[in-house]
C-alpha cells in the first residue's frame, strides 16, 4: 500500500513539463479556432440582419442595438485573440446592450417592476465595468 508521500510525488518528473506544454499548445489552438468560428458566425448573423433590414426597407431601434451586440462580440473576439485589453469587460458590455435591447423591444408590454429590475441590472453591470476598468489602470 503506497504511503501518502509516495502518492503525492510525480512518478516521471521530466514528462510533466512536456505534457503541460503540449496541453497548453493544444488548448490554445482550440481556443483560437473557436474564436475564429465565433467571429465567422457573428459576421454571418450580421449579414443576415442587414439583408433583413434591406428587404423591409426600414430600420428600428432594436435593429441598431442588435448591430451593437454584433459589433461588441467582434470586438471581444479581437481582444481575446490579440491579448490586448481587458477581455472580461466585453461580456459586461454585451450584457448591458442585450438588457437595453430587451427593455426597448418589450418595454410597452413588460411589467414596470421588471423594467426597474432590468434597469438595475444595467446599473450594476455598469458599475462593475467602471470598477474593473479603473482597477486595470493601476
Amino acid at each position: 500500500m503506497p504511503l501518502p508521500e509516495e502518492v503525492a510525488q510525480d512518478p516521471a518528473p521530466g514528462a510533466g513539463k512536456a505534457e503541460e506544454a503540449l496541453l497548453v499548445a493544444v488548448l490554445g489552438a482550440i481556443e483560437r479556432g473557436l474564436l475564429v468560428m465565433v467571429a465567422l458566425l457573428t459576421l454571418a448573423a450580421t449579414a443576415i440582419e442587414i439583408w433583413s433590414i434591406a428587404m423591409r426597407w426600414s430600420v428600428n431601434l432594436g435593429d441598431i442595438l442588435l448591430m451593437f451586440l454584433y459589433t461588441e462580440v467582434i470586438a471581444m473576439v479581437a481582444v481575446f485573440y490579440t491579448g490586448k485589453g481587458l477581455p472580461f469587460v466585453y461580456p459586461i458590455f454585451i450584457a448591458i446592450t442585450a438588457l437595453a435591447r430587451l427593455i426597448v423591444l418589450q418595454g410597452k408590454d413588460m411589467d414596470p417592476q421588471n423594467i426597474v429590475l432590468e434597469a438595475s441590472a444595467i446599473l450594476l453591470l455598469s458599475v462593475a465595468a467602471v470598477v474593473l476598468l479603473r482597477l486595470a489602470r493601476r
